[in-house]
């Protein structure tokens, strides 16, 4: 689908679909949106708006590393959103010259749509020209990272608050789970931070070097989502750090019981074992009492081994 947007020269905001009307006197520029086009629509861009081949190359051949081409009437944005369900990244490219914008996605763009809103509410936001447009595209796609990631805070900040009721392998799913999150969008956000500190550091046309302070802003925002990105990606490596510890002090627990239980348990072993060879030359075997006196020698060793792990501090460990 496409969408075509004009401003007349005398103020007046035109929506139609009709891009032969984009050509007329009147308009003093326009805003064509592809939205999900057909092949026979991504050819328009060649016949009907004659932009570079490489240019719509790009765009045909998803997705593209963020970038900015200058051309020699036009300057041509490779920018990235995100998928709120998948965390995928969703190419939007972006054309920008004197008197038109064309944007471009083969996804729906949820950021688009809150632009052209807005455009919509507060028709003066037209009287900017593309240039600020463009702005607006890129400040509401990068805008759309933050509930993301917040979202992937809350998620670290509940486990690691949690009173450890989740088994350790539940635990370790959810945090590398998260850092698979993580990965994905630090793949979007330090690409588009490149992209914005490439604009703000060459030489470009004089109406976007007037524009240098909005795009500052929608770096400063990238670079506040990388830190985000990268401290929580820290946390997730400490979480995991501190499970592995946990788990790990858990079975030296456990493997210390085990051994206190099996060294009690040898020379009860033994001392059972001997007496239950049944040899006729056992003298021991014909005592009236010699069940009972053999009991109490294994409780006396029994005792007798738990003071001495206690003095050496083997119980240390469960405290």
């Amino acid at each position: 689908m496409i969408k075509h947007f004009a401003m007349t020269k005398d103020g007046r905001l035109l929506s139609d679909n009709k891009a032969e009307r984009l050509t007329d006197q009147d308009i003093e520029w326009f805003w064509t949106d592809f939205d999900q086009p057909s092949e026979e629509e991504v050819s328009l861009l060649k016949s009907h708006f004659h932009f570079h081949p490489l240019s719509v190359e790009d765009c045909v051949h998803r997705l593209q590393r963020p970038k900015l081409d200058q051309y020699e009437d036009y300057l041509f944005f490779v920018i990235h959103a995100l998928n709120q369900k998948t965390l995928a990244s969703e190419e939007v490219d972006l054309f920008v010259g004197k008197d038109f914008i064309v944007t471009f996605h083969f996804h729906h763009s949820d950021g688009i749509e809150k632009v052209r809103r807005q455009l919509s509410e507060n028709s003066e936001l037209w009287k900017n020209g593309p240039g600020h447009i463009a702005y607006m595209v890129m400040d509401t796609l990068v805008d759309e990272y933050f509930p993301i990631l917040y979202k992937i805070e809350d998620r670290l900040n509940e486990i690691a608050e949690s009173d450890s009721r989740k088994t350790y392998g539940t635990l370790m799913n959810e945090v590398f789970d998260i850092r698979g999150d993580l990965l994905k969008l630090r793949k979007t956000i330090i690409p588009m931070r490149d992209l914005l500190y490439r604009i703000l550091n060459i030489e470009i046309s004089k109406e976007n070097r007037e524009r240098k302070a909005y795009y500052s802003d929608i770096y400063d925002h990238l670079l506040k989502l990388a830190e985000i990105v990268e401290n929580n990606r820290d946390m997730t490596a400490d979480l995991r750090d501190s499970y592995q510890t946990l788990n790990s002090n858990r079975m030296n627990a456990i493997m210390m019981t085990l051994t206190i239980v099996s060294t009690i348990f040898i020379p009860l072993t033994f001392i059972a074992g001997v007496y239950g060879m049944n040899f006729d030359n056992m003298p021991e075997l014909h005592w009236r009492y010699g069940y009972f006196f053999i009991l109490g020698i294994m409780a006396a060793v029994v005792a007798g081994m738990i003071f001495w792990f206690r003095h050496k501090g083997w119980f240390d460990i469960f405290k």
